[in-house]
């Protein structure tokens, strides 16, 4: 979150509705050092949401940033996102994280939404659908909608994923790199009614540029060598007794 205390009530108590099935859950929200009330109305839920935690950047670091820094505080093996200016619907969180649940194979590490209906502008909406086209194209991930806040994936595998400002933009490719398996999910959008967005048009264009050609090169330096296997050593004890 960054100057969304408009939104902070309504989301967080949507987000405790949609966990309150499982046995044990948090919710961490990260303060990218915001300079309205956003922490205030955050910390005046704690008592009535017990699963509450809040981290606070000193500086603002971006989507990406503060994505990494919740990702590294949590405690449990699945994490799923959402962004904090409540246009990602709380109840598709369980539509994410239950086939990681459901997982037997070991091999699913992220399921990413999409979404349907946007209720953005409409300049909007033609930037983001050129940006994505550009990426298909280039990464060849299968993905419509990258720009999606709603995920689910491994903390582990997150975690192993380099890390660079933007890279939320890019997961579905980038754990695809590492081997992982993605399934994409539609989820539904809501309008903004509070606060303003962050980004720009030209903001997201300038710098999806870059982060494109990055991305495209770290998928073509990437070589598998596959599993390592250990080698038993001898100790101290066999080679005495031999």
């Amino acid at each position: 979150m960054k100057n969304e205390a408009g939104a902070a009530e309504t989301l967080l108590r949507g987000v405790a509705e949609a966990a309150s099935g499982l046995a044990r859950y948090e919710i961490l929200v990260v303060d990218d050092h915001s300079d309205d009330d956003t922490a205030a109305r955050v910390t005046a839920l704690a008592g009535e949401i017990p699963a509450l935690r809040l981290l606070r950047h000193g500086q603002g670091g971006g989507q990406s940033a503060a994505i990494h820094s919740g990702v590294t505080a949590a405690r449990a093996p699945i994490v799923c996102t959402l962004d904090g200016d409540g246009q990602n619907p709380p109840h598709e969180l369980p539509r994410l994280w239950q086939p990681l649940l459901d997982d037997t194979t070991g091999r699913l590490g992220l399921v990413a939404g999409q979404r349907t209906g946007r209720r953005d502008t409409l300049s909007k909406r033609l930037a983001s659908r050129l940006a994505n086209g550009i990426r298909r194209a280039v990464l060849k991930d299968g993905t419509r909608d990258t720009g999606c806040g709603l995920k689910a994936f491994r903390r582990d595998a997150f975690l192993a994923l380099p890390f660079f400002n933007h890279m939320h933009r890019y997961l579905p490719a980038l754990f695809a790199r590492d081997g992982w398996e993605v399934r994409l999910v539609d989820v539904s959008h809501c309008a903004r009614e509070h606060g303003t967005s962050n980004y720009n048009n030209l903001q997201r264009g300038l710098v999806g540029i870059v982060d494109l050609a990055g991305v495209a090169w770290l998928i073509r330096r990437r070589r598998e060598a596959g599993p390592a296997e250990e080698v038993a050593l001898p100790r101290e004890t066999e080679r005495e007794s031999a």
